[in-house]
């Protein structure tokens, strides 16, 4: 469990609290989750029984626990935050503690993005008349740039999976299973300093043309390109995420001919990052080069996803997409061309939109890497 206090400033809440306010919402209710940590630095177990950290617009914030889980809250880092960890019984209603808790007339609460249903559907119930929406409206903007600390954490777990990336060598072999391949990879991830194995892609020959392709009994054979798509969690909850293309002996030429132009197209997009550059036009830096090539039908999804204390957050890069980048914004660049029923190739490294320029977590040489049969 992370005590890395930097990573939890205690003005968080006060400064969500007032997000809320702005956004029009009387209340945020936060479940156990991303939300949940990056506000308090509680790790909690979703469970059945409702755990919920309510931040009032106006008044001060509670964490409402079950009674069992109560020592747990306490010993994580939201007790540095001075606020009521409140317990409830087997035998209470959670959601009534917590309305009764609230003024009346509540005209609209923010509920976290990834709440359970049963769990909106029974503070529905606590609380008629109150409208519910989206909490990530309001966190989104919060959690999207990203303080030197939870940069410096992203580094870490760059760096950690920067470690795994330069074992497969020794890992992928013809003959060897990309399930194989793939235990020896999550070992890896665990030993190399997560805490948490969150994916394993080992996508050989045609298994590589497609993009979220996982691990399969699939026999790795001499002249297969492999995509290696690996990433974890670490222990103070950052996300690493890492895309590295290999080819078990010589490439076959087609490969070898796009994978070039997929290297010149992820190169240009890492150089452009910076911040007033849009998320659609960092998207078209790559996808140009890559439709100029002839590959364009081929690359067949956005550019990258933001990074934090989730694998998949904002900002995404993509095409249609206005935002416009901000120091502090972390995100992956990982264009890719996948030719159905052939292979396939990606090179990702998550990036930090920096003063003036984008700054890699990731350091691993983006040459395809070859391994002997």
């Amino acid at each position: 469990m992370s005590h890395n206090t930097d990573l939890y400033p205690t003005d968080r809440l006060a400064a969500a609290a007032k997000a809320a306010a702005e956004a029009g919402l009387d209340a945020l209710l936060i479940s156990p989750g991303a939300d949940l940590r990056y506000l308090t630095g509680y790790e909690a177990l979703p469970l059945e029984r409702l755990t919920c950290l309510v931040v009032p617009a106006d008044g001060d914030a509670f964490l409402v626990v079950p009674g069992l889980e109560k020592p747990a809250a306490e010993a994580s880092p939201a007790a540095r935050l001075g606020i009521d960890i409140a317990g409830w019984a087997e035998t209470d209603d959670p959601y009534a503690l917590i309305a009764g808790r609230l003024p009346g007339g509540l005209a609209k609460v923010g509920v976290d993005n990834h709440m359970w249903a049963e769990k909106l559907l029974a503070f529905r119930r606590a609380m008629p008349g109150t409208e519910q929406s989206l909490a990530g409206d309001v966190l989104r903007e919060m959690r999207m740039r990203k303080t030197p600390a939870e940069i410096e954490a992203l580094r870490e777990a760059g760096a950690a999976i920067d470690r795994v990336h330069a074992q497969v060598g020794t890992w992928l072999r013809a003959g060897r299973t990309e399930r194989e391949v793939g235990r020896d990879i999550a070992d890896a991830i665990i030993a190399e300093g997560h805490v948490r194995v969150d994916f394993v892609i080992v996508a050989s020959g045609p298994n590589g043309a497609s993009p979220h392709h996982e691990v399969s009994d699939r026999v790795i054979r001499p002249g297969d390109p492999v995509v290696v798509d690996i990433g974890g969690t670490t222990h103070d909850g950052y996300c690493s995420d890492e895309t590295r293309t290999y080819c078990v002996s010589e490439p076959p030429a087609d490969f070898a001919a796009y994978y070039a132009v997929l290297q010149r197209a992820q190169q240009a997009q890492r150089d452009a990052v910076r911040p007033g550059i849009t998320a659609e036009q960092l998207d078209s830096v790559g996808r140009d080069i890559i439709a100029d090539a002839g590959y364009g039908e081929y690359f067949v999804h956005r550019t990258g996803h933001g990074i934090g204390l989730e694998t998949h957050e904002e900002p995404y890069i993509v095409a249609g997409s206005p935002l416009v980048l901000e120091p502090g914004m972390a995100f992956s660049i990982e264009p890719g061309i996948y030719l159905p029923g052939k292979h396939g190739a990606r090179i990702e490294d998550i990036v930090v939109c920096g003063a003036d320029a984008g700054e890699p977590v990731n350091h691993r040489p983006h040459d395809l890497a070859v391994v002997d049969a």
